[in-house]
């Protein structure tokens, strides 16, 4: 099932996006995914993920609480290599850990979003160029169905 997935968005990303070509029409495109979701652009457009990511649009999870939300993002979380940085269960590994309840850049359902689509500073990429909204949000979803572990090893955030 993990490499049809795989295969999946390795076809969305290939078929699904903008035709190649250096025109500054074509690096200039931007694509409104889904009613209520912010605005998506190329990767070729990005400067600072951090200023990109500063948005006061308030999203909602339009997936909360699905269990099967929950479960296709927890491939995508392995099959995407999340798991590489943020640890199985995204406890936490190279990355920080995504379920301790401590959030460098916001800790709601739309902070994880925009983290997601735009990336941060300091290693997280942006993959707003690459995934649709609704693959995004099951990602949110599977991190947000983790326990919090009982032994919380980090500091928060001042």
């Amino acid at each position: 099932m993990k490499a049809a997935l795989l295969l999946s968005l390795l076809l969305l990303a290939a078929c699904g996006g903008p035709e190649s070509g250096n025109s500054e029409a074509a690096n200039a495109e931007t694509v409104k995914a889904e009613p209520g979701s912010p605005v998506g652009v190329r990767f070729d457009q990005y400067g600072s993920a951090d200023a990109l990511a500063r948005s006061t649009e308030t999203l909602s999870n339009p997936l909360s609480g699905d269990a099967g939300a929950a479960q296709a993002g927890e491939v995508l979380f392995a099959a995407m290599n999340c798991d590489g940085c943020h640890g199985g269960g995204a406890l936490g590994f190279v990355g920080p850990s995504l379920v301790d309840g401590r959030w460098r850049y916001g800790g709601d359902d739309g902070k994880l979003f925009q983290s997601i689509v735009y990336g941060r500073p300091r290693g997280m990429p942006a993959y707003g160029g690459m995934l649709p909204d609704t693959t995004v949000w099951q990602l949110v979803t599977y991190i947000r169905s983790q326990p919090v572990p009982d032994f919380v090893p980090t500091t928060a955030w001042p």
